[in-house]
Protein backbone atom coordinates (compact mmCIF):
# COMPACT_ATOMS: atom_id res chain seq x y z
CA UNK A 1 0.00 0.00 0.00
CA UNK A 2 1.30 3.48 -0.76
CA UNK A 3 1.93 5.85 1.94
CA UNK A 4 0.73 9.26 1.94
CA UNK A 5 2.31 11.91 3.56
CA UNK A 6 0.38 14.05 6.20
CA UNK A 7 -0.20 17.00 4.06
CA UNK A 8 -2.31 14.86 1.59
CA UNK A 9 -4.16 12.60 4.19
CA UNK A 10 -5.16 15.74 6.51
CA UNK A 11 -6.27 16.92 2.87
CA UNK A 12 -7.78 13.52 2.34
CA UNK A 13 -9.51 14.15 5.62
CA UNK A 14 -11.21 17.52 5.27
CA UNK A 15 -12.34 16.08 1.67
CA UNK A 16 -13.83 13.58 3.64
CA UNK A 17 -15.10 15.47 6.63
CA UNK A 18 -16.79 17.89 3.91
CA UNK A 19 -19.06 15.40 2.58
CA UNK A 20 -20.71 14.70 6.35
CA UNK A 21 -24.07 14.93 6.58
CA UNK A 22 -24.83 16.64 9.90
CA UNK A 23 -27.94 16.47 11.86
CA UNK A 24 -30.05 19.60 12.23
CA UNK A 25 -30.99 20.46 15.96
CA UNK A 26 -34.42 19.37 15.72
CA UNK A 27 -33.44 16.26 14.68
CA UNK A 28 -31.28 15.43 17.32
CA UNK A 29 -33.52 16.45 19.78
CA UNK A 30 -36.20 14.40 17.99
CA UNK A 31 -34.02 11.62 18.16
CA UNK A 32 -32.86 12.12 21.35
CA UNK A 33 -36.61 12.24 22.82
CA UNK A 34 -37.23 9.33 21.03
CA UNK A 35 -34.85 7.60 22.96
CA UNK A 36 -35.45 8.53 26.64
CA UNK A 37 -39.13 7.39 25.05
CA UNK A 38 -38.45 3.78 24.45
CA UNK A 39 -36.00 3.66 27.39
CA UNK A 40 -38.95 4.26 29.53
CA UNK A 41 -41.42 1.97 27.73
CA UNK A 42 -38.69 -0.74 27.66
CA UNK A 43 -37.92 -0.19 31.49
CA UNK A 44 -42.01 -0.50 32.08
CA UNK A 45 -42.08 -4.03 29.84
CA UNK A 46 -39.46 -5.70 31.59
CA UNK A 47 -40.30 -3.98 35.23
CA UNK A 48 -44.02 -5.97 34.38
CA UNK A 49 -42.47 -9.20 32.87
CA UNK A 50 -40.33 -9.03 36.87
CA UNK A 51 -43.37 -8.53 38.33
CA UNK A 52 -45.38 -11.28 36.56
CA UNK A 53 -42.59 -13.78 36.82
CA UNK A 54 -42.13 -12.83 40.85
CA UNK A 55 -45.91 -13.18 41.55
CA UNK A 56 -46.14 -16.63 39.97
CA UNK A 57 -43.60 -18.05 41.41
CA UNK A 58 -44.47 -17.03 44.66
CA UNK A 59 -47.59 -18.43 43.67
CA UNK A 60 -45.92 -21.67 42.69
CA UNK A 61 -44.24 -21.77 45.94
CA UNK A 62 -47.06 -21.20 48.20
CA UNK A 63 -48.99 -24.19 46.72
CA UNK A 64 -45.89 -26.26 46.73
CA UNK A 65 -43.82 -25.12 50.16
Amino acid sequence: MARTNPIQFVQQVRAEVGKVVWPTRREVLLTTVMVFIMATLTAIFFALVDLAIRSGLQGILGIFG
